[in-house]
């Protein structure tokens, strides 16, 4: 996510000195910023001030959270860690709405939009509503989601995964689709509905669509969220139309993919606060387009 982020800036912005930050660095997120940073966990009781120092020692002009820990502290917080830093989210409600999976929920309901149902314990799980899912309410993407296939299932996984939920298992299992939701500060919204295909959890092929009755539920969840910056929505099309099951709001895995067919939503973002103005596209329906594998020599160690 962070690298494909980070990928679509650089190309965009050949001139920006992009400085990144992580746990470690055992990884290739060196290869595409000018200076890599290991941080604290977002969770760290000295995250905010680490922070707050580095934007200052950097002189960063922009800040993105990445994972749902870091842009939950960083919205949080009650005024800039720095003057003249621009902190990219999108926007304190869509952060809260999304934290929830339960929560998430409960807000579609009160739009009226047809979403699986949800239960918050194992007892709660109707007899008759097996196989579903079980899933971490918070974060995780598409870690530690397994199916349930009976109430002592159900009870077995919760307590081996405390801060588990429970969520109606939708099929077909061919027809998910990832759609990204930009919305600048004046209330125009562009989206990219991609049906795709996950390995390992994350999209590896997808293909354009354009499905109105999509279009027509992400739009009332942009304008209730009040979205100012890009969110995605997770959804099913199923035999009963689509079915909204996950809203995170960060930029997704898909960044760099979107990015290739048009939809440039980081750096529409990144336009979008600084006060310029914003012309967002709309990639044709039908195009596809896969993930593919690199690899880079870093440094050569020393003997």
């Amino acid at each position: 996510m962070a690298q494909g982020v980070a990928r679509v800036i650089r190309e965009c912005r050949p001139d920006w000195r992009i400085v990144g930050a992580d746990m470690g660095n055992h990884h290739g997120g060196s290869h595409f910023v000018d200076r890599l940073l290991v941080a604290p966990s977002a969770n760290d009781p000295g995250y905010s001030e680490w922070l707050g120092a580095h934007l200052e020692r950097e002189g960063v002009t922009y800040c993105i959270p990445i994972n749902e820990a870091e842009i939950e502290k960083v919205v949080a917080l009650p005024s800039p860690l720095r003057v003249g830093t621009h902190m990219v989210s999108a926007g304190s409600k869509a952060v809260s709405v999304a934290a929830d999976k339960v929560k998430t929920a409960r807000f579609l309901a009160s739009l009226g939009i047809p979403a699986p149902w949800v239960a918050e314990r194992a007892e709660d799980v109707p007899p008759d509503a097996f196989p579903c899912i079980c899933k971490p309410r918070a974060g995780a993407g598409s870690r530690a989601v397994f199916i349930c296939t009976d109430a002592e299932d159900a009870r077995f996984l919760q307590a081996r995964h405390p801060g588990s939920m429970f969520q109606e298992l939708l099929l077909p299992d061919d027809a998910e689709v990832t759609v990204a939701v930009f919305r600048d500060r004046l209330g125009a919204t562009a989206m990219l509905q991609l049906q795709r295909r996950l390995v390992s959890g994350a999209t590896a092929w997808a293909e354009v669509i354009d499905d109105p009755s999509v279009t027509e539920q992400c739009l009332r969840i942009a304008e209730a969220l009040d979205l100012r910056g890009a969110i995605n929505v997770q959804l099913r099309r199923t035999a009963d139309g689509p079915r909204v099951f996950e809203i995170n709001a960060r930029f997704s895995s898909t960044a760099l993919m979107r990015h290739r067919l048009g939809f440039s939503d980081v750096i529409w973002a990144l336009d979008d606060l600084s006060g310029s103005p914003v012309t967002t596209s709309h990639p044709r329906p039908g195009q596809r387009i896969a993930r593919i594998q690199d690899a880079v020599i870093l440094q050569t160690a020393i003997l």
